[in-house]
Formats: C-alpha cells, sequence, structure tokens
C-alpha cells in the first residue's frame, strides 16, 4: 500500500511539472551557456547512455537516462529548463536538439519517412512472394554458409548509393537465406553494417560522398568532389574492413562474442535475435523472383534519379555537381514513392496480389520499423543534447591546439580523434563536418592533405560502425532483425581490430610522406595501402591461429566418406 501511494505520489509530481512546464515560458537568452559547455563534461551523456546499454542489454531506457543526464548538465540543473531542452530545445543558431524539433527537422523526418516507406515495400515483396521466391532460388544456388555470406557482402557492396537503404534492403533480402544456412543474426548484422557506411564512404555516387564534398569550405580552393576521389586509397577503415569481411567468412574465423553466436547458429541455436511481433505470413506460391529484384532495381534507379534531381540536374548541373548538391533525404523519399507506386502497378498487373492485400502492407510496414524509428530519434536528441553541450568544439579545440608539432601523426591523431567524437554522438557526418576545416587550416594542399582529411572520413565512420546510438548500427540491427545490444558487442571486436591496424597504417604513411629521403614510389597513396592491407592481413593470420577456425561444412557424402574411414581406421 505505501508503495502505491509512493508511486502515485511520484506521478502526481511528473504530471504537475509536465503541466507546470507547458503552462510557463522559459526563455532562454541568446547568450545562455551552460556551465558545462565545451569542457570533458559534454561526452559524458553519450558515455552514459553507451555503458548502461551494455550492461543493462537495453536500448530505449540506455538512450533515454543519456538525455535526461544531457539535459540536466545543460540547464545547470534547472529542473524546468532542462524538461523543456529535453522537449524543444535548440541552440544558439537554432538548429534542432529536443526531441520534437529532431523529429520536425526536414531532414530527419524525410529519413523517417523513407524507413516507413522501405518498410511497406518489404512487407508487399513478402506478401506478394517474392522474397520466398527468392529463398527458393537461393536454396538451390546458395549452398554453403560461406556462400550465404559472399552474397550478403556483394549486395552490401551493390546497393552504395545510401547506407540506410542498403542497411534495410540487404537485410530484407538474404535474411531468409543466411537463416536457412544458419548464419547468425549477429553475423548477418555485421556484415550489413560493415557493406554500408564503409562502402558508401568510397563510393563517388552516394549520399556519402555528396556530404563529404559539402564539407569542404568554398573558400580553400580546392574542388571538394575531386578531392573526395583522392582520399579514396588512404581511407584505410573503410578498405581494410572489406578485407576483413572477406578474409573471416572465406576462412571461417571469428573470435569474441561473435564467435559464441556464430557456434550456437550452426548447431541451430539463434542467440541475440530481436523481437518478432510479425503475423505468420501465408506465402504466395505465385511469386517469382524478378517479383523481388525487379523493385530492388528500380529502387536503386529511383532513388539515384531522386538524388540528382534535388541537385537540380534537370536544370542544367552536371550529373557530379547535381549528386555533390543533392539532399540524400528527399531524394530517398522520391526514390521509395517511385519504387512504391511501381511496385503497386506492377503487382497488379501481374495478379499476385490485390488492393486489399497492399492496403494491408502499409500499417504492416509501418509497425516493422516502429522499433528503429524510436531508437532513431532517441538517438537524434541524444546527439542534440551533446551538441548543445559543445563536445564537437571541445574535441575541435583539442586538435587544433595539438596540431602544431604533430604534423608526422597528424593523420593518426585525426583519425582516433574523429572515431572517439563519432563514437560519442553516433554521427559520422556532423564528425567530418567540424574536423575537415581544421585539416585543411593544417595541410592546404598536398598528400598530407589528402591523407588527413581520409583520416578524418575513416575515423568518423569507425566510430559510427561502433556506436550503438549510432543511425546506421541501428539500422543494421533492424535490418537483420537482430538484438541492437547483441549486434554492438559482437560487432566492436571486428572494428576495433580494423581501427588499430588502420591508426598504426596512418603513423607508417605519414611518416613515409613526411620523410625527406622517402624514394617517390614509397610517398603514393597506393603504396601506403598495399602497407596497410599487409599489415590487415597478418593481424589476421595471426588472430586465426590463436583462435583456430570454425567447423567446415560437409556434404552427407563427405560425412559417409568420413564416416567409413574413421570406420576402417579402428578396425
Amino acid at each position: 500500500m505505501k508503495k502505491k501511494i509512493g508511486v502515485s505520489i511520484i506521478l502526481l509530481a511528473v504530471i504537475a511539472l509536465i503541466v507546470y512546464t507547458f503552462c510557463t515560458e522559459v526563455v532562454v537568452g541568446p547568450d545562455y551557456q551552460s556551465k558545462f559547455y565545451a569542457t570533458w563534461v559534454s561526452l559524458l551523456p553519450p558515455l552514459l547512455a553507451i555503458i548502461l546499454a551494455l550492461i543493462t542489454k537495453e536500448v530505449y531506457s540506455s538512450l533515454f537516462v543519456g538525455i535526461i543526464g544531457g539535459a540536466l548538465l545543460y540547464s545547470n540543473f534547472d529542473l524546468e529548463l532542462a524538461f523543456n531542452t529535453f522537449l524543444f530545445g535548440r541552440d544558439a543558431d537554432g538548429d534542432a536538439a529536443g526531441m520534437i524539433p529532431k523529429i520536425s527537422d526536414s531532414w530527419n523526418a524525410g529519413i523517417l519517412v523513407f524507413l516507413v516507406l522501405l518498410g511497406i515495400l518489404v512487407a508487399l515483396m513478402n506478401r506478394a512472394g517474392g522474397s520466398a521466391a527468392f529463398g527458393r532460388w537461393a536454396r538451390k544456388h546458395i549452398r554453403t554458409r560461406i556462400g550465404a555470406q559472399l552474397a550478403t557482402i556483394v549486395l552490401g557492396i551493390l546497393i552504395f548509393v545510401d547506407d540506410y537503404f542498403n542497411c534495410l534492403t540487404v537485410g530484407s533480402v538474404m535474411r531468409p537465406v543466411t537463416d536457412g544456412h544458419k548464419v547468425s543474426r549477429a553475423k548477418l548484422a555485421y556484415l550489413i553494417d560493415a557493406t554500408a557506411a564503409p562502402v558508401c564512404i568510397i563510393a563517388p555516387i552516394s549520399s556519402w560522398a555528396a556530404a563529404v564534398t559539402s564539407s569542404v569550405p568554398e573558400d580553400s580552393g580546392i574542388n571538394g568532389f575531386q578531392t573526395f576521389i583522392n582520399t579514396i586509397p588512404y581511407n584505410y577503415y573503410a578498405i581494410l574492413t572489406i578485407v576483413m569481411m572477406i578474409y573471416i567468412t572465406v576462412r571461417r574465423v571469428d573470435y569474441g562474442p561473435m564467435k559464441t553466436h556464430e557456434m550456437n547458429a550452426m548447431k541451430g541455436v539463434f542467440l541475440g535475435k530481436a523481437e518478432e511481433n510479425e503475423e505468420e505470413e501465408v506465402v504466395n506460391e505465385k511469386g517469382i523472383v524478378l517479383d523481388l529484384v525487379l523493385p530492388v532495381i528500380v529502387l536503386i534507379a529511383s532513388c539515384v534519379m531522386g538524388m540528382v534531381y534535388t541537385g537540380g540536374f534537370f536544370e542544367g548541373e552536371s550529373f557530379i555537381d547535381a549528386f555533390a548538391n543533392a539532399d540524400a533525404s528527399m531524394g530517398l523519399v522520391y526514390g521509395a514513392i517511385i519504387t512504391l507506386l511501381f511496385t503497386f502497378f506492377y503487382y497488379m498487373y501481374r495478379n499476385i496480389i490485390t488492393f486489399s492485400d497492399f492496403m494491408k502492407c502499409i500499417p504492416q510496414g509501418f509497425m516493422a520499423m516502429v522499433a528503429p524509428i524510436l531508437i532513431l530519434v532517441l538517438a537524434w536528441t541524444l546527439s542534440g543534447m551533446t551538441g548543445l553541450l559543445g563536445a564537437k568544439v571541445f574535441v575541435a579545440d583539442a586538435v587544433a591546439g595539438s596540431a602544431v608539432g604533430l604534423h608526422m601523426l597528424l593523420p593518426a591523431v585525426i583519425f582516433l580523434v574523429a572515431m572517439g567524437l563519432a563514437f560519442s554522438t553516433g554521427t559520422s557526418w556532423g564528425t567530418f563536418g567540424i574536423l575537415i576545416p581544421i585539416v585543411l587550416g593544417v595541410f592546404p594542399s598536398g598528400n598530407m592533405m589528402l591523407m588527413s582529411i581520409a583520416a578524418c572520413l575513416a575515423g568518423a565512420v569507425c566510430g559510427d560502425h561502433c556506436s550503438p546510438i549510432s543511425d546506421t548500427t541501428i539500422m543494421a540491427s533492424a535490418g537483420a532483425k537482430a538484438n541492437h545490444v547483441s549486434h554492438v558487442s559482437t560487432q566492436l571486436p571486428y572494428a576495433l581490430t580494423v581501427a588499430a591496424v588502420s591508426a598504426v597504417s596512418y603513423v607508417i604513411a605519414g611518416w613515409l610522406n613526411r620523410r625527406p629521403s622517402a624514394p617517390e614510389f614509397a610517398r603514393s597513396a597506393w603504396f601506403s595501402l598495399a602497407i596497410a592491407v599487409f599489415l590487415m592481413l597478418v593481424t589476421l593470420v595471426i588472430i586465426e591461429k590463436v583462435t583456430g577456425r570454425e567447423p567446415s561444412e560437409k556434404t552427407p557424402k563427405e560425412s559417409s566418406e568420413n564416416a567409413a574411414e574413421q570406420s576402417a581406421r579402428s578396425e
């Protein structure tokens, strides 16, 4: 009874605070600043959320606690201001920081609409039997676990237009195939995540290329897109991640928590699956592989055209300039709407679904995206709280202050700083948007400029890859329908392995470029990349020797031959 009274009092107090907040206008002047602004304390909210998520294995409450902590720090522990900041906060420039402005932000709203449309499209392909038909085809042509994983990697690399699009499309297409070959959901999530941002950041035609190009200051005197192209050989984290994926897949090498998930999956026990509350689908036997492949091809083409449309391609801009100036959020929505309309008419023409079936897929697709949308909104809000506290300013000042005497080591330093900032804030684009102008201030031109910008991009992708509050990490979990915390904990050792090799590679590349006696070929980007790949392969060979390989897959014929051989030996 006493416990119920205590809970009631707390609820009444919370309700009273909410009513008081909504009835009272809190005015924060343009000069207002938290006493924790741009200090190390500004990194506490995201770190708190990350630590809680890893300990409790529960992401929603962890993100919420981090947001509340950030709002309290920003308000200097004024409860009324903290509550207003959490819901409606904006920074001094008027940019969204609180939950409601984040949701209503046109870029974020576009991403949410795109996710819902993609969820509807996936539900539609499942209802029409396209996914089941692809699964039947894959079972005939993809006969091994290695083949299923390599097919996932290839598909992820081919869908390089946008990381969100990559995560959800690859997940929905390949999940039945990898499940059938007993590949764990955690491994699928890793393969999806590792072919999302790491591939987009080295793909000239992608939303990430557009974001990097726009991050180069207009008064820098350099071509942003050409600079992006030249940084690709120096982007060690992205390239080495692809090398690692292929190696561990072909050689059957897993370590850390991932090995436990994989060994259990081979026994038919799938750990770390997301809660699936979907109704059992009635398999449509009329579906063919083209019913899945054709909408995906149309989606890729229409998303590309949607992005160049927003960049002014049909108003006279060149394709490259249009892509560099594209609004990826708006372009993806255009692409998804066009694909949805095409798919509707195509399926109706094929007579494989009814209008009633199509309408049922709308709420079904929306419900499938509720969990990732909720995590995204919370992650965006946490990023907003971190921005209000000046975390980026704190990191940028630290880098700018230490850059003068560390020219040789600056690429490695930039890589580690970008990694830490992206890990804490959960955003790659914001990270290189802050750090690229600093790099250009230290190295206005030359190989060291390209290497340092590439290190910034690589570090941002690495931190984004590791962070539980990153939107791409969240989307990879959603695409694989894997438990989010399980995905983060299994992926982290792999990402940190590549990060360590990348950091060492940047030290070597920086030393070669700043050494006067080094031959000309040793200063080239491709020579440094060859060294980085060699170091990655050596590291993986050592890991393989220490951890061992997973059991090989055997056909029934091989199993009977082995049994006969063992019987002969025993006799």
